[in-house]
């Protein structure tokens, strides 16, 4: 397990720097001057993230989102997905897991779809439709793969749920978070790691 949690940390952080990089390059041209790039991607902390409401939409989505991962992983059944490396490891896989889970996967993928995509989107074309551009441009990254080895209509199917849920956690990070993509990072590594448990201890 050793080895696979370095695996992962050093796939974490090329993830990273790969999914980060338009967003940098992005900020050293237009925004270097205005804001910090932390800030400018949404990775902040918020007086918003104390309130109980954004608590609640956390806790919700998460189980939308865990429901979402079930039938998924039921309609992809035998078919290799992004936890199968996780597949029957058990406990010992809880450390590599968690850095999937959080960092090679939900953290690279908020900064660029709702950090940088969502934002960059909603300057030009107002919210409700940049939502929309970033929720699709989502579900067809985590679905179209699965055009040739599930066949188009369980493919157009994950990408109608996990579309669904961008464009929610798209809405909970702008209109109820002040901006800050952390209430998405925790649903999307939770979710995430509901995923790897579930291929940890063949639960599906």
């Amino acid at each position: 397990m050793f080895t696979l949690t370095i695996n992962k940390l050093i796939g974490s952080v090329l993830e990273i720097i790969l999914f980060g990089l338009i967003p940098l390059v992005w900020w050293v041209v237009t925004a270097r001057k205005k804001e910090n790039f932390f800030s400018w991607v949404g990775l902040k902390k918020t007086k918003a993230l104390a309130k109980k409401n954004v608590i609640l939409w956390i806790i919700a989505v998460i189980v939308l989102f865990t429901a979402v991962t079930f039938v998924s992983l039921f309609m992809l059944k035998g078919i290799e997905a992004a936890a199968s490396e996780f597949n029957g490891l058990g406990i010992k896989a809880l450390v590599p897991a968690l850095v999937y889970a959080f960092l090679n996967t939900a953290l690279p993928e908020e900064i660029l779809f709702r950090g940088f995509l969502l934002k960059r989107f909603s300057a030009k074309f107002g919210f409700v439709k940049a939502n929309i551009l970033q929720c699709t441009i989502f579900g067809f990254m985590h679905g179209a793969m699965f055009f040739s080895m599930a066949g188009p209509l369980k493919a157009l199917f994950i990408i109608a749920l996990t579309g669904t849920v961008a464009y929610i956690i798209g809405f909970v990070n702008e209109k109820k978070a002040d901006g800050s993509i952390i209430p998405s990072w925790i649903i999307h590594g939770t979710t995430n790691l509901i995923s790897a448990i579930i291929a940890m201890f063949s639960l599906i």
